[in-house]
This record gives C-alpha cells, sequence and structure tokens, in this order.
C-alpha cells in the first residue's frame, strides 16, 4: 500500500517553504508521496487577499515540478469545504492507500476551531510539521488537551502505518522562514503571471 502525506492549504502562493518542509517530511515520515490538496477556500480565513483558485493551483505545480509532490484540485471536484469531509471522501476513493495528514505548527493552534477535528483525528494519523517561533505554542494548543494521549516519539516516525488513529507526532524539521504573507506583501499582484498562464492555456486550441 502507498504512504501517502497530506498537506491541505490555500497555498496562496506556494512557495520553497512548502516545497522544503514537504521534501524532508517525505523523508521523515518513509511517504511514497506527498498530495498538495488547494483548498478553494479556507473557511477560517477571509477572502479578502485570497488569489483565484486556479492560480493557487497553478503556483503550486509549479513550485512542486520534478518532486513526488503532485498537486491536486480534488477538494474542487469532489465538493468538499471542510477537511474532515475530504478526508472522508479520500478513504473512500483510495481504500488501498494509507494517509497521514501533514500540518503545520503554525495551525495546530486553530485545529479545536475545525470542523469535526476530534472524527478528523480518529480517521488518519496526525504529523505536525516544526515552523519557526510556533512550535511550543503548538504543544500547548488547545486541541493538545485531548490529543496529547496519543503523541508519538519522533523517534518512530516511519513505523506510523503501524499506529491506530488518533495519533500525532511531531517532526522536528529544517527550519525555514518562508512566508506567504510575507511574499503576497512583497508582491501583491503575484498571481496575475499564473492567471494568465491559465487563460493561455484554457485558450489554446485542443487536437
Amino acid at each position: 500500500m502507498q504512504r501517502i502525506g497530506l498537506l491541505g492549504g490555500s497555498f496562496n502562493p506556494a512557495h520553497i517553504g512548502h516545497r522544503r518542509l514537504s521534501l524532508a517530511a517525505m523523508e521523515a515520515l518513509g511517504l511514497d508521496e506527498i498530495w498538495w490538496l488547494v483548498s478553494p477556500g479556507n473557511p477560517l480565513k477571509p477572502g479578502a487577499g485570497m488569489a483565484p483558485f486556479e492560480a493557487r493551483l497553478a503556483s503550486a505545480r509549479l513550485m512542486a515540478r520534478r518532486s513526488r509532490i503532485l498537486v491536486s484540485g480534488f477538494e474542487a471536484k469532489a465538493g468538499t469545504r471542510y477537511t474532515v469531509d475530504t478526508i472522508e471522501a479520500l478513504l473512500a476513493r483510495y481504500p488501498r492507500k494509507q494517509f497521514i495528514w501533514l500540518m503545520g505548527a503554525d495551525t495546530v493552534a486553530q485545529f479545536h476551531q475545525w470542523k469535526d477535528w476530534r472524527r478528523l483525528a480518529r480517521m488518519v494519523p496526525i504529523a505536525v510539521l516544526s515552523r519557526p517561533g510556533y512550535d511550543d505554542d503548538a504543544r500547548a494548543a488547545r486541541a493538545m488537551g485531548w490529543l496529547r494521549r496519543f503523541v508519538h516519539p519522533a523517534a518512530m516516525a516511519r513505523s506510523w502505518t503501524d499506529w491506530s488513529a488518533p495519533a500525532i507526532i511531531f517532526l522536528r524539521l529544517p527550519p525555514d522562514r518562508t512566508s506567504a504573507t510575507r511574499l503576497r506583501a512583497l508582491n501583491p499582484d503575484w498571481h496575475r503571471r499564473f492567471s494568465n498562464i491559465v487563460r493561455r492555456a484554457s485558450s489554446t486550441p485542443k487536437e
């Protein structure tokens, strides 16, 4: 059975930090692939400043080139909005793949606000990817009051397929301070070139 890491997010835009953390997690967990699930719209993020879905998808595909990272618009196609529903749909569609949910340490503080987050944690193991300045807060997050009893040691990372969910592991990965927020501040119109690429591709006659 293939061992697949799932990394969901806005990818607004996708950047080198996403790639570096994904490749490091792939090595640490012994994954065959990582799937980047580009969200049509994060319910916990404001719509202002969110680039069009097609541009974010294109930026992720460019950043993932020549790697075992697959970029997916699964949520848009399946019509799922919440992670728990997305994972449920993936488990039903791919029963012979083993999935682990990847999340940055900076998002753990909000995990208790996710829809049916305990049910989500019972579906698949979770790996928390270290982010500079967020690791201590992640371990002290509200959701960890419940999840703490299910923490596995980092040294056992490659054994995650033997665990029964709920199961969570904190990975110590090489630090990367790349930030999508900072990239947008430097270039608020970053998505225009990707939107133009998508537009040209859609207007190219098919043979």
